[in-house]
């Protein structure tokens, strides 16, 4: 049975298995760390170019960051060394920064999560690097749907399980395999809370959608099967039959008519091309 709880100032730092109904300071909270993200990626577009190596995209983002009087949340999480994932190609998420040049073609993810007031700020994008193939684009056209459709279905009386569902159909229909070894989740004073959202399943099951709720919907959608391979760092997972993945997430709020997307581009660069 699922348990919802008002954070107290006792667990409102602690990941506990209850979700957490937010009020409107939460609200206001996440709003402010979740335009600053956005701004982030709104401000990467002009560095994503052939020949720009990844680790010097990380530092922008780090500044940037600082500047704003945050700190990257990814920073020392669990040991990683980097202030936001860059994930390429068939790299499905949790990818490091690195010396790595992009190339003529590429597709990559880009995700932020600035700690702003103690507030999480968590989203990604993805971008194209000069002429992509068709069929890439394709993928990002759809995985960007798919967060879209999914959070339609994120309103109050809805479950969980409608939001996997919308997500699944839509990409299942192209053909695409969503992968289920990770998931959106709850998201506040909490970097990683309850619940945890999955993007697939059946409508009307799992936790009822209920105002306060704060998680993120960040579906990861492969071109071939939703199989997942790790390697020996650790963090970097990639798809099992190496075709290529991609992936988009906002950060939302669940309000008493539908919900409060907190990370939407100031600017209106929702997905590519900007």
């Amino acid at each position: 049975m699922t348990t919802y709880v008002t954070p107290t100032a006792e667990i409102a730092t602690v990941r506990t298995s209850a979700i957490k109904l937010h009020g409107e300071d939460g609200f206001a909270g996440m709003r402010k760390a979740g335009r600053l993200a956005a701004e982030i990626l709104d401000a990467v577009v002009p560095l994503v170019q052939p020949g720009a190596v990844t680790s010097d995209i990380d530092d922008f983002i780090r500044n940037m960051m600082l500047e704003a009087g945050a700190v990257p949340a990814t920073l020392g999480y669990h040991g990683y060394q980097y202030s936001c994932c860059i994930s390429l190609n068939n790299v499905i998420c949790h990818g490091m920064p690195g010396d790595k040049a992009l190339r003529e073609g590429d597709i990559l993810n880009i995700d932020v999560t600035p700690l702003v007031d103690g507030w999480h700020g968590d989203t990604s994008r993805m971008y194209l690097v000069g002429d992509v193939p068709i069929k890439a684009r394709r993928l990002v056209d759809v995985t960007y749907e798919c967060l879209m459709l999914g959070i339609e279905q994120a309103r109050p009386g809805n479950t969980l399980g409608d939001v996997g569902h919308a997500i699944q159909t839509h990409a299942e229909k192209h053909r695409y395999g969503v992968v289920r070894d990770f998931c959106g989740h709850g998201l506040g004073r909490v970097f990683h809370d309850s619940p945890e959202v999955i993007h697939v399943g059946r409508p009307g099951t799992g936790p009822e959608l209920r105002p306060g709720m704060i998680f993120t919907i960040e579906p990861m959608i492969n071109a071939g099967k939703p199989g997942v391979r790790m390697l020996d760092d650790g963090w970097t997972a990639v798809t099992r039959d190496r075709t290529l993945s991609a992936q988009f997430e906002h950060s939302i709020g669940i309000t008493e008519t539908g919900c409060e997307i907190f990370t939407a581009s100031p600017k209106g660069l929702h997905r590519p091309p900007y």
